[in-house]
């Protein structure tokens, strides 16, 4: 046992392939295979699957240049450099354009009525805390109501005064000359993968290059004026201006470091990633403020600024490839599977009405072997006033004469047995054709046929699987045809059918009786099943079985009835089995 386990492991097993000769087929094969490897091919160029890939890393650094003059209520005029519109918010890989203010002018430490808010008008001191304060308040309340105006009162605080009375931004932006600001950004990455190193600003841009260009009419140029990226964005500048937004620009590198193919340049797009919609948006816009110290007389005094402005914020993503000979196998193992299309593709047009039907009824038969459950046995059943074979089930609770059905099937005839049986029926042709059937004494009279009988002829039996009669309708039987005779009981047609079968069978003499009763079962499957379906077990009807029996009796009287078999072997006929 041992040895026997190990050499079913020094097994290879390989499917089974069916090869149908045909032009129409081969060539709709090989188109699929041509069109499928050009997908294949096409694919791996464009997303370069041979190629290993890294991902970017990236620092930024921008430097913004301009100069615009405004006109400030309260103020005048004043120039506005660098450092007064940019300096007071830097943060990593972004900066930031003031493009509107609000002016607070000598604000100094001191006591003053509040900015009325909704609801927060007062009558009499008692609607005024002492020291309270809220998120919107400017200072802390001192207890006492005062008036505002001529018309409202609120409650006195300590703060900066006077307090910043103006919340909309002026229209027009005030500083919406900052359209024409500049910004160079300088754009350092590398893939540690590959250890390559490159920036925006190519080699081949030297000092004076960077002083005339302008990414408008350059595309490769780090130089980029204010106003047309954020017209670039979809957005116009005098409008954001007003109240401030965000705006993306984003670096895309995109390289091909294989030597043959390589590029690795920049390539720049721009989107505004705030909400613009004012009157959507809870708070629109981007503003922050700042302060401007001074002494006055010994007194600390400050001018407060409600800015207004655009933040431009650089995102710096890419990849780059290189060929690469295990993403390649990779690849290529992947796809292999697309070839399996064909396959599925031509057995659905086969099995179809789109190809012809006996092709498809053909190549059904040769690849698909159907294989029923053994433990179901399904039983093949024959009448004589029916010319299909009916496909049922055994059951534990009815007769096999009132089993429905699971199929019915056309019966094929067997050929080479009709051949050889006519062959052997022939005047002159096998041994004592003109000798007798040895008939047997008349037996007892037969018992009342039972109910499920409709030939008159069956016994009963209490094994369900052997309640079957040759007949669905009432009619004469089949056993007492004089064709059952001469192809199932006529001892020379079955001493020759054995000796056909082996022939070092023993002479005629010596041949048992239970060789040829069975062999008479055999005969009578050939004459009236045919070629039987596969997996299927043909099940002879009582009345037949008890003629053999008959002619061909058991010497002790004792018979094992009904056994489910497939075919018999020569052997298993010698010894009486069914």
């Amino acid at each position: 046992m041992p040895s026997c386990s190990i050499l079913q492991l020094c097994q290879y097993e390989t499917n089974k392939l069916v090869r149908i000769q045909s032009v129409r087929l081969g060539s709709l094969k090989w188109s699929l295979n041509a069109a499928i490897l050009l997908f294949i091919c096409i694919m791996m160029l464009w997303d370069r699957k041979y190629q290993a890939f890294d991902l970017v890393v990236s620092s930024v650094t921008t430097k913004v240049k301009g100069v615009a003059q405004a006109r400030l209520p309260g103020v005048g005029e004043l120039v506005w450099d660098v450092a007064d519109f940019s300096g007071a918010s830097q943060e990593k890989n972004s900066f930031f354009v003031i493009t509107n203010v609000i002016v607070t002018q000598n604000q100094k430490q001191g006591k003053c009525a509040e900015v009325p808010s909704k609801g927060g008008g007062c009558r009499s001191d008692q609607d005024c805390e002492r020291g309270g304060w809220d998120q919107h308040s400017h200072g802390v309340q001192t207890g006492s109501c005062v008036k505002f105006d001529v018309v409202r009162k609120t409650c006195q605080v300590s703060a900066w005064c006077p307090i910043e009375a103006r919340t909309k931004p002026p229209r027009p932006a005030l500083l919406a000359a900052a359209e024409n600001f500049t910004v160079l950004i300088k754009n350092n990455i590398r893939f540690p993968a590959f250890n390559f190193i490159r920036r925006n600003i190519l080699p081949g841009m030297n000092d004076a290059y960077l002083k005339t260009c302008n990414h408008r009419n350059d595309p490769l140029c780090p130089i980029f004026r204010l106003g047309d990226v954020v017209r670039a964005a979809g957005e116009k500048f005098s409008e954001m201006a007003v109240e401030g937004g965000v705006i993306g620009i984003q670096i895309k590198w995109d390289c091909n470091l294989d030597p043959l193919m390589h590029h690795c340049l920049p390539r720049y797009s721009f989107r505004r990633l705030d909400e613009k919609e004012s009157n959507k948006t809870l708070y629109p816009g981007l503003n922050f403020r700042f302060a401007k110290y001074n002494l006055m007389d010994g007194v600390e005094q400050r001018t407060l600024y409600k800015a207004f402005g655009i933040r431009f914020d650089v995102m710096v993503f890419g990849q780059a490839g290189k060929f690469s000979f295990v993403q390649l196998v990779l690849y290529i193992g992947s796809t292999l599977s697309y070839y399996a299309l064909t396959t599925v593709l031509i057995d659905w047009l086969i099995g179809t009405s789109c190809y012809s039907a006996e092709v498809g009824h053909n190549y059904s038969e040769r690849k698909v072997e159907a294989v029923r459950d053994q433990q179901k046995c399904v039983l093949c059943v024959s009448y004589v006033d029916e010319d299909d074979l009916r496909l049922v089930k055994r059951s534990q609770r009815k007769s096999l004469q009132d089993v429905k059905p699971m199929s019915v099937l056309p019966r094929k005839e067997d050929l080479g047995h009709l051949r050889a049986v006519l062959c052997l029926l022939q005047p002159g042709i096998g041994p004592d054709h003109d000798a007798p059937l040895d008939r047997k004494a008349e037996p007892d009279p037969r018992p009342e046929p039972p109910s499920w009988c409709n030939c008159g002829r069956c016994r009963p039996s209490s094994l369900l699987q052997e309640q079957l009669c040759c007949r669905r309708s009432s009619g004469s039987c089949i056993s007492a045809s004089p064709l059952f005779d001469q192809l199932v009981l006529r001892r020379p047609l079955l001493e020759a059918v054995l000796l056909y079968r082996d022939p070092l069978v023993p002479p005629a003499d010596r041949v048992q009786t239970a060789a040829l009763r069975h062999c008479a079962y055999q005969q009578y499957v050939s004459w009236r099943f045919g070629s039987p379906p596969d997996d299927c077990h043909p099940a002879i009807p009582s009345c037949c079985i008890w003629r053999v029996r008959e002619e061909y009796p058991s010497p002790d009287g004792q018979y094992r009835g009904f056994r489910p078999a497939r075919t018999a072997t020569m052997q298993a006929c010698a010894n009486g089995e069914l």
